[in-house]
C-alpha cells in the first residue's frame, strides 16, 4: 500500500511538473518596440506561430514572415550574343500578366509556364511583342515563366500570383 502511494505522489508530482514547464514558443532573430500617437506594437523577425486579429480599423498578422521579391533570372550562361529585351508586369499579379518584348524580333520565341513543382501549365509560341499570360484560373503561389527561342532558354521570370 505504502509502495502504491509513493509510486501514485511520483507520477502527480512529475504531471504537475510537465503541465507547468512553458516551452520556447519563438525563435527571434531580432525584434522592437514602436510606438505613436495612435498606438503601440511589438514586434519580432523570425517567428513560428501566427495568428490574425482584427478590429473595426484593420487586421494584423502576426508571426508571419512575407517576403515580397521580383527576380529576373538568366537560364543559360553566355548572353552576350542574345539581343532579347522582355519583361514581364503586373508582377505579382492577380489573373493576368503580360510578356512584353522590346526588341522587334520575336521569330522562333516561345513561352512556357511552370508551377513551383516543375509541372508545365502553358506552352505557347510568342506571336506579337506583347503577350497576355492568364493566370486567372491558377491558385496563389510562385510560377516560373520560360522564354525560349529555338528551344534554347533564354530568360526566365518568377511570377508571383495573389
Amino acid at each position: 500500500m505504502k509502495q502504491q502511494r509513493k509510486i501514485l505522489s511520483i507520477f502527480f508530482l512529475l504531471g504537475f511538473c510537465i503541465a507547468t514547464m512553458q516551452g520556447q514558443q519563438t525563435i527571434s532573430a531580432t525584434g522592437e518596440n514602436a510606438s505613436s500617437s495612435g498606438g503601440s506594437v511589438s514586434y519580432t523577425v523570425g517567428q513560428i506561430l501566427n495568428s490574425t486579429i482584427s478590429g473595426s480599423n484593420g487586421t494584423v498578422v502576426q508571426g508571419v514572415q512575407q517576403p515580397y521579391e521580383i527576380s529576373v533570372v538568366t537560364a543559360i550562361r553566355n548572353t552576350e550574343d542574345i539581343n532579347l529585351k522582355c519583361s514581364v508586369y503586373p508582377n505579382p499579379t492577380a489573373g493576368i500578366t503580360k510578356l512584353v518584348l522590346e526588341s522587334p524580333d520575336f521569330e522562333n520565341l516561345r513561352f512556357r509556364l511552370y508551377d513551383i513543382y516543375g509541372i508545365l501549365l502553358q506552352d505557347k509560341k510568342v506571336e506579337s511583342r506583347e503577350t497576355e499570360i492568364s493566370l486567372e484560373n491558377l491558385s496563389s503561389s510562385v510560377y516560373f515563366l520560360k522564354v525560349l527561342r529555338n528551344n534554347l532558354e533564354v530568360k526566365v521570370f518568377k511570377i508571383v500570383k495573389k
